[in-house]
């Protein structure tokens, strides 16, 4: 028997207002980006309230661009305007947010994802009725935004904040390990360790050859000869009881076979050696994201480039939401018999998995 609906007009006008918020907050993102690129929040933190053409003049830029960039700015409530004296100015309660002297909380480099992943819209939409992915070589920018983005989250935080969730290991990195990190990216993690701890010695494969180049030049630029980086499929290294610290930071759903990946990085550990794997902070089931409070952005992210690359590849899928339940199922079954699982204060993205095989 067919049931009759009504149609709530209170409920209708309150969605109508929802998709005016995105339309709005999707433009803004693109437009934080901009900003962020083009350094103009940093120009803006340094200036008393100030006109559009002293804006530009202070920051090298075109005034026009700038004036318009500046009205988007204004009618989204980031930066404040004198109408009166034509003047513009970003509050320190927002710049505290949106400038690189913020460090961690900077929020604006992370803006930078929806321009990156729009590239591959049209990709991606063919992939909806064709199946399949799309590659790591479409995304023209993606390993720069990811590196800028993890190097003020996880990079900056390894001293004083990640390290110290596994016991003991600051003081045998000090006396001198073997440290690999799998699907380095362009290497800035393993480059910081390699930093701090110059009596260890440490290894970094990813698969791209664009990364791989870029993490091997900051190393020689910086005169480390106690790191080395390689291309390399993390599905197809096959090291044996090797080293004492393994480490994987945001890579693991990306990969085409993270199983085998898991597996291989069970066997390349010392009997005695630990597992440390970031990954996105997540439940498996949808329904258990509800509050999570950047989870549309996470599933986005998830459609339009972790799990693409992976089914571009023949691979599982995983996606950036893989959460939880299924991370401790796929590290069971890769072999590990000890698994912690961590979070920081600071970090509402990331857990921090202390893996052990006994």
């Amino acid at each position: 028997m067919m049931t009759t609906q009504t149609f709530d007009a209170t409920k209708a006008e309150i969605f109508t207002d929802r998709i005016l918020g995105v339309l709005n907050d999707g433009a803004l993102a693109l437009m934080i980006s901009v900003g962020h690129r083009t350094k103009l929040f940093d120009t803006l933190a340094e200036l008393p309230p100030a006109t559009s053409q002293e804006i530009a003049d202070t920051a090298g830029l075109n005034e026009r661009y700038v004036r318009e960039w500046l009205g988007a700015m204004v009618t989204g409530q980031l930066i404040d305007y004198d109408p009166a004296e034509k003047t513009y100015y970003l509050p320190p309660e927002h710049s505290a947010f949106l400038t690189k002297s913020a460090g961690a909380n900077n929020m604006a480099p992370i803006a930078q994802f929806i321009s990156v992943l729009g590239t591959v819209e049209d990709k991606i939409v063919d992939c909806f009725s064709q199946g399949g992915g799309v590659p790591y070589s479409e995304y023209k920018r993606f390993h720069e935004v990811m590196a800028e983005e993890s190097g003020q989250t996880v990079v900056a935080a390894l001293e004083e904040y990640i390290l110290p969730l596994i016991p003991g290991i600051k003081e045998a990195l000090a006396h001198g390990i073997n440290v690999l990190d799998v699907g380095c990216g362009r290497g800035r993690a393993i480059t910081k360790l390699a930093e701090l701890f110059p009596n260890s010695k440490f290894w970094g494969y990813d698969i791209s050859s664009e990364a791989i180049a870029t993490a091997t030049a900051e190393a020689q630029q910086k005169r480390l000869n106690n790191v080395r980086f390689q291309i390399k499929d993390a599905a197809t290294f096959n090291e044996s009881d090797r080293y004492h610290l393994i480490t994987t930071f945001d890579a693991i759903h990306d990969q085409a076979k993270p199983d085998v990946v898991l597996q291989n990085i069970h066997k390349a550990l010392r009997p005695d050696g630990v597992y440390l794997m970031q990954d996105i902070h997540a439940a498996t089931e949808v329904n258990d994201n509800l509050d999570h409070p950047i989870a549309p952005f996470l599933y986005t992210v998830s459609c339009m480039h972790c799990m693409t690359v992976s089914l571009a590849d023949g691979g599982m899928g995983l996606g950036t939401m893989w959460g939880q339940e299924k991370a401790l199922q796929m590290l069971a079954d890769a072999g590990f018999t000890h698994v912690e699982v961590k979070q920081l204060e600071h970090d509402l993205q990331n857990d921090y998995y202390i893996v052990r095989k006994d």
